[in-house]
């Protein structure tokens, strides 16, 4: 069942990639704190996905004077992720869902991805309010469209006038 605005969002564990190694990151410690910025995405060093992480790491001071906290989830390991990220000067905290439960969770898996066999993430941007509610959900129509951020900065400017 697709994730809902208005719903509680699915709370997961996953892992990051530190200079010290593997973390965990649980989506709950940032509720009471900060708002929730989502962004799934199909595949590490894939062009339309290096496009859109490389476009928020350049505007990641905006989404954190906003409020926000920003996650990039995918189904790489976190090893694959972090090379990715080093070689592509990405900023955004990467989030490795390699078991997929948290794409089934958010029902957002793209099953046999570029003919490949293989399932991954569908590019999507989900909104977490401070209280753990599902503000904003947009899944993108195929996985090399990128998404509308000039609405994803429009709900964070309103949540962060009803947090004020």
């Amino acid at each position: 069942m697709a994730i809902c605005v208005g719903s509680k969002a699915p709370d997961f564990v996953l892992k990051s990639m530190t200079a010290d190694g593997t973390k965990d990151v649980k989506l709950s410690d940032n509720f009471g704190k900060s708002n929730t910025v989502l962004l799934f995405f199909p595949g590490a060093f894939t062009g339309p996905c290096t496009t859109e992480l490389c476009g928020v790491s350049g505007e990641l001071r905006n989404f954190e004077e906003s409020g926000a906290v920003v996650y990039g989830i995918s189904v790489d390991t976190p090893f694959a992720q972090d090379g990715w990220a080093k070689a592509n000067d990405i900023r955004v905290q990467l989030l490795s869902d390699f078991a997929k439960n948290v794409v089934a969770d958010y029902d957002l898996d793209l099953p046999d991805f570029a003919g490949l066999g293989a399932s991954v993430s569908k590019r999507a941007v989900v909104i977490i309010d401070k209280e753990g509610i599902v503000s904003y959900v947009q899944v993108t129509p195929t996985p090399g469209d990128l998404p509308d951020f000039d609405e994803v900065k429009a709900t964070l400017k309103s949540l962060s006038k009803v947090n004020a």
